[in-house]
């Protein structure tokens, strides 16, 4: 029987910490370890935080709007993990924390949203996601009592204001996970799916629901993984800032960075580089990658792609080379394609390159003054998302890459190419034949990269080129 009153609970549900401590009694357990006879499982989608809430915390579900343990000020969040090709834990999706009423979010500031007063405290479960395994035999892994930091916050804090702003203007069906940094509005639910009425438009859009992205996830399995123990923490690692919490209550990120370009813009590669100490005598094939780090990272960091705030966003800086006619010579290389990922994963939105296309860009663009010569000069820099009808093209694209890692057909003959004119094409980085990655049938294939074309490049130069006239 299920004891459903305080005095017979096993913690003490107003102390975060003593809550937290009892959670550790789950890990490596299932919820069949502890469900008594006659519990009637729930089902459909968050059926599992609730069962944790009935079968192992004994509490009763309920449809309050705040936090879980709310005498604690704490929310329960269950999320996935799955194993990568080397046995490790990985983040499997982002996490959920709340679905966005258009018509209503719009009326709350952030202290007030039912983001910030149910998600400041976080109890963290971890749990390794297996396919068509019963809610009652998933494993749990890791416990986290997870309190957001001041610094976080302040980035969340605008990413919600970027966010409510959109919603505000009717522009909630151009809402984008790439448009905010730590804080995401994330898509909910399958395409067909009944849309949502947003205030100023006529114009529905799809459901969606506030959630912290995959990478901030990620940055919180990395403290756990490497602390080696479940804990109370707020602080990830030891990660290289870029900005302070007293700049950030200032200034937000994205003006901090950009303002750190302004006094460098129409000036010469060459004598940036002198300037920010920037040792390119030997002309390395990442100088401009080197002198636009060197910029924004101000002395912060060595690797701004690596810095905390860059991780936990999901954030990268690319360089974009202009030639004096106009043209980009070189397309853009992402990552290498993870062929069992792409096999394995059953939704475009929940995909890897879903993540990698979605996510936010920091582009640094260096324009030749005179054809042949090579004289770079600073001239632009701005943040970049892609737009929704880019992201149906990147489906499609990773559709055919799908259907061909499924049909075995791992080679150039089968990928887009940059002669299709498709935005995206399939090429290696580099030609090392004897170098494979594993593939669903077992036998491994040659390594092959996300690319994009350079034209699709130049379109996104060409676009802000205009914005910027417009404005």
């Amino acid at each position: 029987m299920n004891p459903n009153t305080k005095n017979t609970l096993p913690y003490d549900i107003t102390k975060a910490t003593n809550i937290f401590e009892y959670s550790k009694g789950l890990l490596g357990k299932t919820l069949r370890d502890f469900v008594w006879e006659g519990y009637e499982p729930k089902k459909g989608k968050g059926s599992l935080g609730q069962m944790v809430e009935n079968i192992f915390f004994l509490l009763e579900t309920n449809n309050y709007a705040g936090a879980d343990f709310s005498e604690a000020g704490m929310e329960l969040k269950c999320t996935p993990l799955k194993k990568s090709k080397q046995d490790d834990y990985l983040i499997k999706e982002r996490l959920v924390c709340n679905m966005i009423n258009y018509c209503e979010v719009v009326k709350d500031d952030f202290e007030n949203s039912h983001f910030y007063l149910k998600c400041q405290l976080m109890l963290l479960l971890f749990y390794l996601h297996q396919s068509n395994c019963d809610n009652l035999d998933v494993e749990f892994i890791y416990s986290v009592l997870w309190k957001l930091p001041k610094k976080d916050l302040l980035i969340i804090k605008h990413d919600y204001e970027v966010i409510i702003g959109k919603i505000k203007q009717g522009k909630a069906h151009e809402l984008s996970e790439g448009d905010t940094m730590y804080l995401g509005a994330c898509r909910k639910g399958q395409k067909g799916d009944s849309l949502m009425k947003q205030p100023n438009s006529d114009i529905d859009a799809p459901r969606r629901a506030f959630s912290l992205k995959m990478a901030y996830m990620r940055t919180i399995l990395e403290y756990v993984v490497k602390s080696g123990k479940n804990a109370v923490s707020n602080v990830v690692g030891a990660k290289s800032e870029l900005v302070s919490t007293n700049a950030l209550l200032k200034q937000s990120f994205d003006d901090i960075l950009l303002g750190r370009f302004k006094p460098f813009l129409n000036m010469s590669f060459e004598i940036i580089a002198k300037r920010k100490k920037v040792n390119i005598s030997n002309n390395p094939k990442n100088k401009f990658a080197m002198v636009s780090n060197a910029i924004a990272a101000s002395a912060k960091c060595a690797n701004v792609n690596r810095s905390e705030e860059f991780l936990k966003a999901g954030l990268t800086m690319k360089t974009i080379r202009l030639q004096a006619n106009g043209i980009i010579k070189e397309a853009m290389s992402f990552e290498n394609i993870d062929y069992i990922e792409v096999a394995e994963c059953d939704e475009w939105i929940e995909s890897r390159l879903y993540e990698l296309f979605s996510s936010r860009f920091m582009f640094v663009v260096f324009r030749e003054q005179t054809a042949g010569k090579e004289d770079y000069v600073l001239d632009d820099v701005f943040f970049w998302t892609m737009p929704q009808k880019d992201l149906a093209w990147a489906e499609e694209y990773w559709n055919h890459v799908k259907s061909n890692i499924l049909a075995g057909h791992i080679s150039e003959e089968y990928w887009w190419k940059g002669a299709d004119k498709k935005k995206f094409h399939v090429r290696p980085k580099a030609q090392k034949a004897a170098d494979l990655a594993p593939t669903p049938d077992g036998k491994g294939a040659k390594k092959f990269c996300y690319w994009f074309n350079n034209d699709y490049v130049r379109e996104i130069v060409d676009n802000r080129r205009k914005e910027k006239h417009n404005a």
